[in-house]
């Protein structure tokens, strides 16, 4: 985000969303699943571009050597950058981490392709995004300021499966979760966390969010030796019959 007076204003409002009851919630089941789809992602370097929720919620978790937040110019980060222009070496990074980077950057896929040069051959990528045909995407489209405030966009699975296919990544799993209704009331306690177990039983179906886990993969290709027909045996200025 820019340093913008209504920037700050709206990054000031989500900070608020995310220490409330949903952010709370949302941050509690997102870190979970990526968690489970961390677990089997290794390497040296484990990037998250961009802020979302606390500074610990996710990179603790990665299983790589090293870790790094990449943050907008004047925010707190490891590494200072523009999304669509990280300052990072190429082939250099073994796990990206976008948690609804997406949404709220105004080029979307300028970040996947700076994604894809700095990942390394089969390195893993992660999505968090909104459902945009789920409860909480209805209330989005219905208020002022967004909910939660400051986002831009919703990107559905299907497209982000697109754009992910032309760079050369394949999608190899999807994670749909936080089933509760955009009701203040119904955000916090002991209900909230029974419906989260019982939408796991629909496999997410009734989910208000999404994990896209996603690998880059680098396809090695056999050169083929082209058939040689064999030449007709000559005697003199006789062709034998074949």
């Amino acid at each position: 985000m820019s340093g913008s007076p209504d920037a700050v204003t709206s990054a000031v409002a989500l900070e608020e969303w995310l220490a409330g009851p949903f952010g709370r919630l949302l941050i509690e089941a997102e870190r979970s699943h990526v968690a489970a789809a961390l677990e089997d992602v290794f390497g040296a370097q484990c990037i998250q571009i961009g802020h979302w929720g606390p500074p610990d919620s996710f990179l603790p978790l990665a299983r790589t050597t090293r870790r790094g937040l990449v943050a907008e110019p004047g925010a707190r980060g490891d590494c200072v950058s523009h999304a669509a222009s990280l300052a990072i070496q190429t082939l250099s990074v073994d796990a990206v981490l976008l948690p609804h980077t997406l949404e709220f950057e105004p080029e979307p896929h300028e970040v996947l392709r700076e994604v894809e040069r700095v990942l390394v051959g089969e390195g893993h990528l992660l999505i968090l995004g909104f459902e945009p045909g789920g409860p909480w995407a209805l209330r989005h489209y219905l208020s002022r300021h967004g909910f939660p405030p400051g986002l831009t966009r919703l990107l559905s699975r299907g497209r982000l499966r697109d754009w992910l296919r032309l760079l050369g990544f394949e999608v190899i799993e999807v994670r749909r979760f936080v089933q509760v209704l955009p009701v203040e009331a119904l955000a916090d306690g002991a209900f909230a966390r029974g419906l989260e177990r019982f939408g796991g039983h629909l496999d997410g179906r009734l989910g208000n969010a999404y994990l896209l886990k996603a690998r880059k993969r680098v396809y090695t290709l056999t050169p083929i030796r082209p058939c040689r027909r064999s030449a007709p045996a000559l005697s003199g200025a006789v062709v034998e019959p074949t």
